[in-house]
């Protein structure tokens, strides 16, 4: 009887895909051989009930051998199974459960999609009951619920405590009607999932919450089924980082459906009607190991309609993997602006997009940013440029410096992967992407300043009545100046022209947060100076005057402290120690640019990677 029941569910599921296919994507990290065993075990499932499938494989960047199993189960199984298709999606670097899985759906095409953990914890046997459930329900999402009253779990009890607390939050800020957010399993139309996906931020812990969050708010329906888990011993406490981390994440969520109303209004461009060819320019002085990095990013990008413009001080011969994509057109020792004129004047693409030598591409950098240019508005593009995990200890603290809420504010998007999309009138070539047709408009970079070429770009660029948009997901690597010398040596640079071009062009320089660290050293300067007067002085009121002045600088070390805090003493104290020297080279120099009658623009080369 139970047979001939299940039957009718496989039979009710697959006349539900109309003539279509379900899509099931299958997120990967370093399961190594037990991967090709779990797909043949979906493959067979879905075989023996005649149910059209396609199963899209995403390996997230794994550090074994789970990109060799999944090239190696495609060669071997293809044409294997009639009902049954096969798609590897293999990411060359881990960037998280929500990067995959959008990589995975980008690669699908089912009218119904599934999302199921490739490690199996919970069974593909129990798919045709969360199709039930969608037809009973008139649902459009329809997720397995550890909490349902028919699920059956063996669970470990500090993950049923941890699970609940996560649950009562949820509830509590999010208001999503379901009892559970987690669980590997999930079946949505593809229409709800693909809206979903395009307005997604969060690439890791909260992921499945913020997924939920955004179909909920457009007015999904969304039900539950019932589950079987078996989790055995596979699960060991929970990190302290990983709770923290999703904690915020679940915070910023909350934030952006509930305080910004963010996900109702956050713009979608419209499909493009062909992929423009992109020409990405890279200035460099010579030929490196970075720079061959950068390159290596390109040949890996999703998106393949692109070519690479190298524009080093002198000829040098490179080993072209590209297809012939690549050329090397050598510019003499002339600043980075003349060298990215002379890739726009030699691109043949619809769009120019600028990376450093120094910067290595996420995998979907080109295929992120090229969507924005169906909008006929969006004249530029860019994206973070996050630190690099690879770099040294004191490049690392370098970029962490830069990623300090003290240090960036409101700019520390442009550090650090996340934050919401949103327009700017400001923004750095270690990643850009502007239609070439506006910068011959506009004339491409000015080669009077140096640095600070980029911020008049964009100037010119808002200046046409084009937008800047910043997208969290076009994302580079970015190989930090290390801590102290060459760090400092580079913000001070930046200062001093963000101070002349505070009073020189002040349409996308002249901001309130840029004159807060001048104000800092001049506090610096006044409090040291009543604190040596009291010291040398008898006189009570200005001893007392001299501790008041002491009591902000208390409150910023604190604060100072309380950002940077790390596990490790070392990186801590180093890291508070490169913030306060942050201020006060920024702080000295700005005020510098802001007094100059004229700002240098030397080329210096020691500075360069």
């Amino acid at each position: 009887m139970q047979d001939v029941k299940l039957r009718k569910l496989w039979a009710q599921a697959a006349e539900m895909l109309g003539g279509s296919r379900l899509s099931v994507v299958l997120p990967a990290y370093n399961l190594g051989a037990e991967i090709a065993g779990n797909l043949e075990t979906t493959a067979e499932l879905f075989e023996r009930h005649g149910f059209p499938v396609e199963l899209v494989a995403v390996d997230d960047g794994s550090a074994d051998a789970t990109r060799a199993e999944l090239e190696r189960f495609e060669r071997e199984n293809a044409g294997r199974w009639p009902h049954v298709a096969f798609k590897a999606v293999l990411l060359e670097r881990n960037g998280g459960k929500g990067a995959a899985l959008r990589a995975g759906f980008a690669a699908s095409s089912g009218a119904f999609v599934m999302l199921l953990d490739g490690d199996l914890d919970i069974h593909p046997k129990q798919t045709p009951r969360f199709f039930e459930a969608m037809a009973r329900t008139g649902a459009d999402v329809v997720i397995g619920s550890k909490r349902h009253p028919r699920s059956v779990l063996q669970y470990p009890w500090h993950r049923r405590i941890v699970s609940f607390v996560y649950f009562t939050l949820v509830r509590f800020f999010i208001g999503l009607p379901i009892t559970d957010t987690q669980t590997g399993m999930k079946l949505f139309k593809r229409k709800v999932l693909g809206e979903a996906l395009e307005r997604m931020l969060v690439k890791t812990y909260a992921f499945d919450l913020e997924l939920l969050a955004i179909a909920h708010s457009r007015g999904a329906k969304i039900a539950e089924a019932p589950v079987v888990i078996r989790f055995g011993d596979k699960f060991g406490a929970l990190k302290a980082s990983t709770v923290r981390a999703m904690a915020l994440d679940t915070l910023a969520v909350f934030y952006r459906l509930r305080i910004l109303k963010y996900y109702n209004h956050v713009e979608v461009p419209p499909p493009l009607a062909a992929e423009p060819l992109v020409s990405v320019v890279i200035p460099c002085p010579n030929c490196c190991a970075y720079l061959r990095e950068c390159l290596e990013s390109l040949a890996a990008q999703t998106y393949h309609r692109w070519e690479a413009i190298v524009l080093p001080d002198e000829e040098f011969a490179l080993d072209d993997d590209a297809g012939g994509r690549i050329c090397v057109i050598p510019t003499g020792k002339v600043r980075p602006a003349e060298k990215r004129n002379e890739g726009i004047r030699r691109a043949r693409g619809e769009i120019v997009a600028f990376i450093d030598d120094d910067a290595y591409a996420d995998s979907h950098w080109l295929e992120y940013a090229v969507k924005y240019f169906s909008a006929d508005d969006i004249g530029a593009v860019g994206g973070p440029g996050v630190t690099p995990p690879g770099d040294g200890f004191l490049a690392r603290l370098g970029g962490r410096v830069y990623d300090n809420l003290l240090v960036s504010g409101n700019y520390r998007y442009r550090y650090k992967a996340g934050g919401i999309r949103r327009d700017v009138d400001d923004y750095p070539s270690c990643n850009l992407f502007v239609r070439r047709s506006l910068l011959e408009k506009i004339g491409g970079y000015r080669t009077d300043f140096w640095p600070g070429e980029d911020t008049l770009l964009c100037k010119d660029i808002v200046d046409s009545g084009k937008r800047i948009v910043y997208d969290p997901w076009v994302v580079v690597h970015h190989h930090r100046r290390a801590l102290f010398g060459p760090h400092l040596r580079q913000l001070g640079r930046y200062a001093f022209h963000r101070g002349y071009f505070c009073k020189r062009f002040p349409s996308n320089s002249l901001h309130p947060g840029y004159f807060i660290p001048s104000l800092f050293v001049a506090g610096l300067f006044v409090a040291g100076a009543l604190a040596i007067a009291a010291f040398a002085s008898d006189i009570r009121a200005l001893r007392l005057a001299a501790s008041f002045a002491a009591l902000p600088y208390a409150a910023y070390f604190a604060l100072v402290l309380a950002t940077t805090f790390s596990f490790n003493p070392a990186a801590w104290l180093i890291s508070a120690a490169g913030v306060f020297a942050s201020h006060v080279v920024y702080g000295i120099r700005f005020l510098q640019g802001l007094c100059a009658s004229k700002a240098p623009c030397e080329f210096i080369g020691k500075d360069h990677l």
